[in-house]
């Protein structure tokens, strides 16, 4: 009997995995944009100062948006009057996928919504309860962290906060895991240790407490583990716990194969698993601050694949913090936090001690000398890792030098770049691309730059995806010219990442260029203008200098270079005039790659100009839907006679490899 549940469990494992696999080979996301009228019932409300996020369940599960004010609480039943759309996929390579993390919380589409009204209250007990919950914690000084250990809400931590604890590798502590329901069960058996039916009572409470952390996917697994782990011991099945593990994680993959998206749901399982599986190298230890240093070593090696990827950079310093900070939360602050959730009068007391653990973590983020970028790590290295880390920690420790090895060859991934690459991203309405040069050389043509949104594409793009790729310098920033959005982010780069030198274009400095002159001079890094070329190794980037002119754009820097027999110009935000100039100053023909001027405006990509460069390929860096109707139908038309035309408002980022005798393009739209 136990060997074939064995073997059920297996069979089920591997069945769905397969199912895994069909649907991310099957993946799409059809684009939807409609009116629509839904009713259906809020499962998540989030406030902030401009607009409420609400999770609703109708026929499906949808993510609401709504600038302005609602009271309406969980539970509630509304009538929702807006745009229906699909959510987001990434439009540049490596980055965060917007779209999957929401399936994997079941939200298929985004309404953004225009008007919002109910239609009946709730009655749910359940429901009734939570809402209580909610309106007693928002009374407290310290409701931050009542949220988020009481409700697993971490909406309401500072931005700050949470950016300091993802740095040193703690952010776990404050989503409500093992550690937290074990808290909580030692609390229960202690209050329930004279009633008959104690256990049965104890599960009971912890469904509902995954009800009121909104289903949370570490909540989900722990008291899933601990459910399945009793039926285990009491029917003496021998399972070993780790096995019961992956068949719960293979059983929620297979109800949402799009979890393996949710980084909540990697950290949970994978590091609950090795975990698990270094028991009896764990008892060896007697003392617990050793023990916990071990541990915590563990816990580190098991979740670099899933930092790496996720953030491109991993801190060996988190080593120790979380060796620091673990018993701080887990002896102390949560245990208080629910004291005073039962006894308000504690608030106060709590809160002093919340401004001690904040100001802790952020100077432990201050110490910068152990992070390291990692670049991406490709799926089949990561199966690599997990093997030899598995064998380390159950069969000898030896193996974990060929762990070392396998890091020290991902960290340094920028000298195993042989084909060069020419990156165009999709920074909305403006200009940004890479060259990056064998051995990992990397040359920035303009920043972009959002007039239109507080959100930084230094922070949220550039520098994520240079990361990805294990660069840790830029060796040259190269700005077409002052307009914002050319350079609108140089300063976030410039104050985030290496930048070794920056060249401007020809003429006066705009404000703009004299700010960034400012932090160039402060950090003490190179500028240059009216330069004429730069050389990288075998490689030459070209300026193709005509004269002074009297306006921004046509004194833009027009880049001009080869690589591998493959000619590239970038045109900036050059004008008609400036192309004739270029025409007649350059022997330019036969174009392999143009980044065409100005965005496709009418102003630039004159027939004239495209007739003498008899382009093969044309890119166009331009906003989706932007207001000035970019790129001109004119410019489309004359484009089309000579070559394939490629648009980041279409095609999304445009990646450009480049081998002895062929090229690839690729694009993610």
């Amino acid at each position: 009997m136990i060997k074939k549940i064995k073997i059920l469990m297996l069979i089920f494992c591997v069945f769905s995995f397969f199912k895994f696999l069909y649907n991310e080979l099957n993946y799409k996301n059809p684009y939807v944009s409609k009116e629509v009228s839904i009713v259906a019932k809020i499962s998540n409300i989030k406030k902030d100062k401009e607009k409420v996020t609400l999770d609703v369940k109708g026929k499906e599960k949808y993510r609401v948006t709504f600038f302005g004010k609602i009271d309406y609480q969980l539970g509630d039943t509304i009538l929702i009057k807006g745009t229906l759309k699909s959510n987001k996929d990434n439009t540049v390579f490596n980055l965060f996928n917007y779209n999957k993390y929401l399936l994997s919380k079941n939200i298929s589409k985004t309404i953004w919504a225009t008007d919002i009204s109910l239609v009946k209250k709730n009655n749910n007990m359940f429901y009734k309860i939570k809402n209580n919950i909610i309106k007693y914690i928002e009374n407290f000084k310290t409701k931050d962290y009542l949220m988020a250990f009481i409700l697993g809400d971490t909406g309401y931590i500072k931005e700050s906060v949470k950016d300091n604890l993802n740095y040193i590798g703690v952010s776990h502590l404050l989503a409500i895991s093992g550690m937290h329901v074990g808290t909580i069960i030692f609390l229960l058996n202690f209050l329930l240790s004279k009633f008959k039916y104690k256990q049965f009572i104890i599960i009971l409470i912890l469904l509902f407490f995954v009800f009121l952390t909104n289903y949370s996917i570490s909540v989900l697994r722990c008291v899933s583990f601990i459910i399945l782990n009793k039926i285990n011991t009491n029917f003496n099945l021998r399972i070993k716990p780790h096995y019961i593990l992956c068949f719960l994680c293979f059983l929620f993959l297979f109800i949402n194969p799009f979890l393996i998206y949710n980084i909540g749901f990697l950290f949970s399982f994978v590091i609950t698993f090795f975990i698990i599986i270094s028991k009896n190298l764990l008892m060896k230890y007697k003392n617990y601050f050793v023990k916990l240093l071990v541990m915590s070593t563990i816990c580190f090696f098991a979740s670099i694949p899933i930092l790496a990827n996720s953030f491109f950079e991993i801190n060996f310093f988190s080593i120790l913090c979380n060796f620091i900070v673990i018993p701080i939360v887990t002896v102390f602050l949560f245990p208080f936090s629910i004291l005073t959730f039962l006894i308000p009068f504690f608030d106060p007391l709590l809160l002093f001690f919340v401004q001690i653990f904040e100001t802790l973590i952020f100077y432990l983020s201050q110490i910068k000398i152990l992070t390291l970028t990692t670049g991406k790590i490709n799926f089949i290295i990561c199966i690599i890792y997990y093997l030899i880390l598995y064998f380390s920690l159950v069969k000898n420790f030896k193996f974990i030098i060929f762990l070392l090895v396998l890091l020290f060859l991902n960290i340094n991934l920028r000298f195993f770049i042989f084909s060069p690459e020419i990156i165009f991203f999709d920074v909305g309405q403006g200009d940004s691309s890479l060259i990056i040069l064998p051995k990992g050389k990397a040359i920035l043509v303009d920043t972009g730059g959002n007039i239109f949104s507080d959100s930084s594409i230094a922070k949220n793009t550039l520098i994520p995806y240079l990361k990805s790729r294990g660069i840790k310098k830029v060796e040259s920033l190269v700005l077409t010219h002052g307009d914002y959005d050319h350079m609108g982010e140089a300063i976030n780069l410039v104050n985030g990442f290496e930048i070794e030198n920056v060249v401007f274009n020809v003429g006066e400095y705009n404000d703009l260029e004299l700010e960034l002159i400012k932090e160039l001079r402060k950090r003490k890094i190179a500028y240059y203008q009216n330069v004429r070329n730069l050389k990288f190794g075998k490689y030459e980037l070209y300026f193709l200098n005509t004269k002074n002119y009297n306006n921004e754009n046509d004194n833009s820097n027009v880049l001009y270079f080869e690589i591998n027999n493959y000619k590239f110009l970038f045109m900036g935000d050059s004008g008609i005039n400036r192309e004739k100039d270029i025409i007649d100053k350059y022997n330019l023909v036969g174009i392999d790659f143009i980044k065409i001027g100005h965005h496709g405006s009418n102003t630039s990509s004159s027939k004239f100009f495209i007739d003498n460069l008899k382009p093969k390929n044309c890119l166009i860096s331009v906003g989706k839907n932007n207001r000035y109707g970019h790129p001109k139908d004119s410019v489309l038309e004359i484009l089309d006679n000579y070559c394939s035309i490629y648009r980041t408002d279409l095609n999304g980022s445009i990646k450009i490899r480049l081998k002895s005798n062929k090229y690839q393009i690729k694009t993610i739209s």
